[in-house]
């Protein structure tokens, strides 16, 4: 037999088994991640609400199902999970997973409170478990492309950093769960919940964060956490930015990053690239494809970057590496969120650092 079929055949015979942890509303965007992946095999689910787990099994023909995840996790047969439950309670599932030897990919936030995201992260360590999480802007062509052009310096000196997240949520979605909209469970707002991933590209292009001062309010929902914010931040590289979050206003616009230094601009949103401009270069503006926006309908999310990272957490169990975005990496956009509400329940700077 062929080298290269062999290796492929002993994949297919040695497929990472999944369980998925949660049947609300990204759940079917794990699964497709998973029975899309020629080196997986989804075995089972579990939800709180078994029916919701029921119906994921009939669409997804997976053959096991659970009310108890902790059932699922005795199960020999599963090497890892994905977590999809509600932010708040990403820590107890995570930390259940390590002990049980399974690795995990978290769905975004990583948790809501810094001791949660260090005990997960330490739980997975002792236990030899990788943990990934799930930032699928990160894989999208337009920041791997940006991302590059940074670090190849030609931007020159970083002057400013923005992302601008303008989501639309109506009523009825905070009304459609208990814990949407929670300090308990949901963890924050427009921030938390949609504007994590805006949070975590820009700090990954630019950066970490040293300082924020910020303004965070209920503008127009009844919710008892922010669908409005604005933050001004200071980078430790000592460029400036802003961010924006909502998920007040209507209509929902393009998600938009703008990245200035004193060579050139790059922005782009959802649909590609805006700028491309870099002083004495005539480099022509990169064409990617644009990415389906989530900026409206929460169940309208483009299912490309987990299949990505789901990818790469099985590759990485494999070559025994870290996965691309580990736990230490995912809990930094937390972080900036945490502080963004202290300042704007402070009226102060906070620091990072």
């Amino acid at each position: 037999m062929n080298p290269i079929c062999e290796i492929e055949e002993k994949k297919k015979m040695n497929k990472m088994r999944f369980g998925i942890i949660g049947g609300g509303v990204i759940a079917p965007t794990h699964a497709q991640a998973i029975t899309g992946n020629s080196e997986a095999e989804l075995v089972a689910i579990a939800d709180v609400e078994l029916e919701k787990a029921e119906r994921m099994a009939v669409d997804y023909a997976i053959p096991h199902v659970y009310e108890d995840y902790q059932e699922l996790l005795k199960r020999d047969d599963i090497d890892a999970i994905t977590v999809a439950v509600p932010s708040g309670y990403h820590a107890e599932v995570v930390i259940a997973a390590a002990e049980a030897g399974k690795h995990v990919l978290c769905e975004k936030p990583l948790e809501i409170t810094a001791d949660n995201m260090t005990r997960m992260t330490a739980a997975c360590r002792k236990a030899g478990v990788k943990l990934g999480c799930v930032f699928q802007r990160r894989v999208s062509p337009a920041a791997i492309i940006t991302k590059k052009a940074m670090d190849d310096g030609k931007l020159g000196k970083l002057v400013l950093g923005d992302a601008y997240q303008k989501y639309y949520r109506s009523p009825e979605y905070y009304k459609s769960a208990g814990w949407r909209g929670t300090w308990a469970l949901d963890g924050g707002g427009a921030l938390m919940n949609q504007g994590v991933h805006g949070i975590d590209l820009i700090q990954w292009l630019m950066g970490d964060v040293q300082s924020v001062f910020a303004y965070s309010s209920a503008l127009v929902r009844e919710i008892e956490v922010e669908d409005t914010a604005v933050a001004v931040v200071k980078y430790k590289n000592g460029a400036f930015g802003v961010i924006q979050g909502t998920t007040s206003v209507y209509p929902a616009q393009e998600i938009r990053f703008e990245l200035h230094g004193e060579n050139g601009t790059i922005i782009f949103d959802d649909l590609g690239f805006k700028q491309w401009k870099f002083a004495d270069s005539e480099e022509e503006m990169p064409q990617v494809p644009s990415t389906l926006s989530s900026k409206d309908d929460p169940k309208q999310i483009a299912n490309h970057g987990h299949f990505l990272l789901v990818d790469d957490l099985i590759q990485a169990i494999r070559e025994n590496r870290d996965p691309l975005i580990t736990g230490e990496e995912g809990r930094k956009s937390v972080d900036l969120i945490l502080a963004i509400y202290e300042s704007a329940r402070t009226g102060k700077e906070i620091s990072l650092v």
